[in-house]
């Protein structure tokens, strides 16, 4: 540290009560404080009306919102910004705070309250699977919050398949959980077939997004766990996003060798993931992902780009390019035979 900079516990301090400012933003999504002052109600009286709350409440939490950058505040009245009208009004095609539901879920902050105990023991102690456990309703959770997060990736696989768009073609979409990756190339690719694996339960969600999207015609599911159900073969292209860090090595290319098997000769491997540098300390989200994976799973990981080849090539894939999203903070491995 600098010798004109005074030393102060500020970051510290902040770091402890995090939780605070996440239970606001989590509180104003819930009373959609947001979506109320972008339809007009701008003071403290009125949006305690709309969101059938105590003003006084919502005097105090707006303020808090203010100080956190959320909103703007001036004579009274309250203001979104442009982050908080694209990203926290219901009303915007952008809005993601639904994913407050899973990311702060009962069992994601009760992984984080016994993180010690993880350390201690270098895995979740949420049960002997941890989020892994079959059929668990958290990942109904995810489907139902974390689709909307997921659309600029979802995208951004659909535009680089690097398939001509008439062509039909046959993909595999592995732990679909909302759908939105398959979903988003079926829109693309009129002729595509798309089929979904998942827990039953999870594809109901899927199934009502397709519909939503118009593309349940292109849409077929296989339910059950990726490791235990027939994936069928002749894929021109398998979508594996966000699963493999929920796995230790081993068991990652075990599911990659089923999914070798299952491709075509010139099919191809979408897979999504966070994958920080080697250093394994940047860039920052992807370096912290480790930790969530200590904390909610037996052995998961973020693993690195060399560590990812490792494993694919022990499958067979001969061809793997790494593609960073930036500035999302998120990456594309291509794996080919």
């Amino acid at each position: 540290m600098q010798d004109d900079v005074p030393l102060t516990p500020q970051f510290i301090f902040e770091t402890l009560t995090a939780f605070q400012r996440s239970a606001a933003l989590k509180s104003a999504i819930e009373l959609d404080v947001f979506t109320q002052i972008a339809v007009g109600n701008k003071t403290a009286f009125a949006i305690a009306e709309a969101c059938d709350a105590n003003s006084r409440g919502i005097r105090i939490l707006c303020d808090a919102l203010t100080a956190m950058g959320f909103l703007s505040k001036e004579n009274g009245q309250y203001e979104l910004n442009e982050q908080s009208g694209a990203f926290l009004n219901r009303h915007s095609p952008a809005y993601l705070g639904d994913a407050a539901y899973f990311l702060m879920s009962p069992p994601q902050k009760k992984a984080f309250d016994n993180l010690t105990e993880a350390v201690r023991r270098g895995s979740s102690i949420l049960t002997e699977e941890g989020s892994l456990e079959p059929e668990n309703p958290m990942w109904v959770k995810f489907a139902n919050g974390m689709m909307q997060m997921m659309m600029p990736s979802a995208q951004i696989i659909a535009d680089n398949l690097g398939i001509e768009t008439e062509r039909p073609i046959k993909v595999l979409d592995v732990a679909a959980g909302h759908g939105i990756f398959g979903i988003t190339v079926a829109q693309k690719y009129k002729n595509a077939e798309i089929y979904a694996v998942d827990w039953a339960n999870v594809l109901q969600v899927a199934r009502k997004n397709a519909e939503r999207f118009g593309v349940s015609n292109q849409y077929h599911t296989i339910e059950g766990s990726a490791f235990d159900v027939d994936f069928d073969d002749g894929y021109d292209v398998v979508l594996l996003t966000n699963f493999l860090h929920h796995f230790d090595k081993q068991t990652c290319e075990v599911l990659l060798k089923k999914i070798y098997n299952s491709l075509s000769d010139d099919g191809k491997v979408i897979t999504l993931e966070f994958v920080p540098n080697e250093d394994r300390v940047s860039p920052p989200t992807e370096a912290m992902f480790s930790l969530v994976m200590l904390a909610a799973t037996p052995v998961g990981d973020a693993y690195t780009f060399p560590e990812f080849k490792e494993m694919f090539e022990r499958a067979g894939f001969s061809q793997n390019k790494h593609i960073p999203l930036a500035p999302l903070p998120q990456h594309l491995i291509v794996s080919m035979k």
